[in-house]
């Protein structure tokens, strides 16, 4: 190959994360180090807060790859019953 010719790098991608998997996977980790798990989920989503989610299992990793936005608005679509427009 000659060294005038570029050579395309595409880094690694986030896999899109599946974000059920991971909220079961978050709400697993908090069950296991014996916290109540909605509330700490709820703690998190209403405050921003990441200290509501443990570090076991690298659940808090995985809580802030979830825009929590798009989270709330599926789960009140999903809890509604509707379609997203």
């Amino acid at each position: 190959m000659s060294s005038k010719n570029t050579i395309m790098f595409e880094g690694f991608k986030d896999s899109q994360l599946d974000k059920k998997e991971a909220l079961v996977e978050i709400y697993t980790a908090l069950t296991d180090r014996g916290y109540n798990a909605v509330d700490q989920i709820v703690g998190y989503l209403t405050s921003g807060d990441p200290s509501y989610i443990t570090s076991h299992n690298n659940a808090r990793n995985l809580i802030l790859k979830i825009d929590r936005d798009e989270l709330l608005e599926e789960i009140l679509v999903n809890y509604l019953g509707i379609e997203k427009k």
